[in-house]
C-alpha cells in the first residue's frame, strides 16, 4: 500500500537533514583533522649529517615515514618517481630542502615549515621545487577541485544509462562512449585552455576517459542489479564518501589515519593519483591506480551485463514495462 502524502512529506523534512549532516561530516571531518600519518619524506648526506635530521622527523611519531639517500641526486629521483613527497639534503651550508608542490602544495608547505622550525637559529634553508605545479595553478587549487565534476559526470552516466533503460551492449556503447567524450573535453578544458596540465594530452585524456567510465559502470552497475535505489547508492559511494577521502587537494597521508587509504581505493581517491602521476610525473606510480580503476569499471560493466541477463530470462507480464504491447485477437464471430 503507497504511504500517504503525509507520510511523504514527513520522510522529505527526516531524510534532507540526516543527507545534510552526512555530507558536512564526510567532507568537513577529514579537513578538520588535517595531519601527517607516516608521510613518506627523505634525509640525504652522510650519515652523521643526516642523523639529526632523521630525529627532527621522528619526534612526531608516526608522523613521518623517513628514507635515507646517499645524495642529493638520489633523493630528486626518489621524488621524481613518487616514493618521497620531498627530502631534507645536508649541506656543509645547511639543509637543503627539496620538494615536489605538483605532488601537493600543503605537503610541500608543511614540509617548509617543519624544517624551518628544526633549522638552527640564523640558518637560512634554501628549497627547491623538484617537480612544481604548472603557472596556470600554482596552488594546486584547480587540480583539487576538478575530481568532483568528474565523479558526478560519472554518476550522471550511469544514471542516465539506467533511467533511460538502456542494457546490454546499448548500455556499454553509451558507458564507452560518453566516457571518450568527457575524456577528451576534459583535456581540452584543463590542459589547453586553464593550463593547469603538463603531461601528455592522449594520456590525461585516457585517465579522465577511464575514471569516468569507472564511476559510471559502477553506477549503472549498481542500478542494474539493485534497481534504482542502485544509482543512490552509487553517489553516496562516489561523491559523499569517495570524493572528501580521495586527498586530491591535500594528500592521502594528511588524512586521518587508515581513512586515506580507504579513499585510494575508491574511484576518486584513484583517478587523482592517476592523473597526478601522468600529468606531473611522467606515468610515474601510475601502476596501482590504473588497475584499481580498470577493476572498478569491469565489475561495473558485468553488472550491467548480468542486469541485462536477469531482464531477459524474467517472465514478462502485462503489467511489465519492458512487456512488449500485445495486440487484441478479435473475438470470432458469432
Amino acid at each position: 500500500m503507497p504511504a500517504s502524502p503525509t507520510r511523504r512529506m514527513i520522510g522529505v523534512i527526516l531524510l534532507i537533514p540526516l543527507i545534510a549532516a552526512l555530507a558536512l561530516s564526510a567532507f568537513a571531518w577529514p579537513a578538520a583533522r588535517t595531519a601527517p600519518h607516516d608521510l613518506p619524506v627523505g634525509v640525504a648526506g652522510p650519515a652523521s649529517a643526516t642523523a639529526p635530521l632523521q630525529q627532527g622527523f621522528e619526534r612526531r611519531p608516526g608522523a613521518f615515514d623517513v628514507h635515507r639517500y646517499d645524495d642529493e641526486a638520489a633523493a630528486r629521483a626518489a621524488i621524481e618517481e613518487r616514493d618521497v613527497y620531498g627530502a631534507v639534503v645536508a649541506t656543509p651550508e645547511g639543509p637543503h630542502l627539496l620538494t615536489a608542490s605538483a605532488a601537493g602544495p600543503v605537503v610541500a608547505q608543511l614540509l617548509r615549515e617543519a624544517v624551518t622550525a628544526r633549522a638552527p637559529a640564523g640558518t637560512e634553508v634554501r628549497v627547491t621545487d623538484v617537480v612544481a605545479t604548472p603557472p596556470g595553478d600554482p596552488r594546486g587549487g584547480v587540480f583539487g577541485a576538478s575530481m568532483l565534476p568528474l565523479s558526478l559526470a560519472g554518476v550522471a552516466t550511469g544514471a542516465l544509462v539506467s533511467l533511460l533503460a538502456l542494457r546490454g551492449v546499448r548500455a556499454l556503447g553509451a558507458l564507452f562512449g560518453a566516457a571518450t567524450l568527457a575524456g577528451l573535453m576534459a583535456t581540452v578544458l584543463a590542459h589547453n585552455w586553464l593550463e593547469v596540465l603538463d603531461g601528455d594530452r592522449w594520456a590525461e585524456a585516457g585517465v579522465f576517459g577511464l575514471a569516468v567510465l569507472a564511476i559510471g559502470a559502477t553506477v549503472a552497475g549498481l542500478a542494474a542489479l539493485l534497481g534504482r535505489a542502485g544509482i543512490g547508492l552509487g553517489a553516496l559511494l562516489v561523491v559523499l564518501l569517495g570524493n572528501p577521502l580521495s586527498g586530491v587537494s591535500s594528500a592521502p597521508e594528511l588524512l586521518p589515519e587508515s581513512v586515506g587509504a580507504l579513499g585510494q581505493w575508491l574511484p576518486p581517491g584513484a583517478s587523482g593519483s592517476l592523473l597526478r602521476s601522468v600529468a606531473y610525473f611522467d606515468g610515474n606510480a601510475a601502476a596501482t591506480p590504473a588497475l584499481t580503476l580498470t577493476a572498478w569499471a569491469v565489475l561495473g560493466l558485468a553488472a550491467v551485463m548480468l542486469g541485462a541477463r536477469r531482464t531477459a530470462a524474467a517472465p514478462e507480464t502485462p503489467d511489465s514495462p519492458d512487456a512488449p504491447a500485445r495486440t487484441r485477437e478479435p473475438a470470432p464471430a458469432a
